[in-house]
């Protein structure tokens, strides 16, 4: 299934920026979450086909929120993406072992993250 709709879930505003602009000028449609609470209500209000998701954010940090979602029979198919500045190779393990189908390191690569996009649609 081709990804369309791509929620981005980061506390940072300029990241969020920064990805929204990067995905909307290829095409996506971009919805956007300031940390886990609101990413799952926008996950009930409107399904994407990716998230990408920051792990430092206060309240529930991106594992909870991935875990969740992997655990949840009506979101499990929705492929997440971390996206973080937890560059170590046990962060990256910890997220795929919480349900990430990937992981990307900030500053974010624009190549790297929309061909690990490309992949999964």
């Amino acid at each position: 299934m081709p990804i369309k709709k791509v929620l981005i879930v980061d506390d940072s505003k300029t990241e969020l920026m920064f990805l929204t602009d990067l995905l909307q000028k290829q095409g996506f449609l971009v919805r956007t979450a300031e940390n886990g609470e609101e990413a799952l209500k926008r996950l009930a209000e409107d399904k994407p086909d990716l998230i990408l998701m920051d792990v430092v954010m206060p309240g529930q940090n991106g594992f909870q929120v991935t875990r969740a979602i992997s655990r949840d029979p009506l979101y499990s198919d929705v492929p997440v993406i971390m996206c973080t500045s937890k560059n170590q190779e046990t962060d990256r393990v910890w997220g795929m072992r919480q349900g990430a189908r990937d992981y990307v390191t900030k500053p974010v690569d624009s190549e790297e993250l929309l061909s690990k996009i490309r992949a999964l649609g």
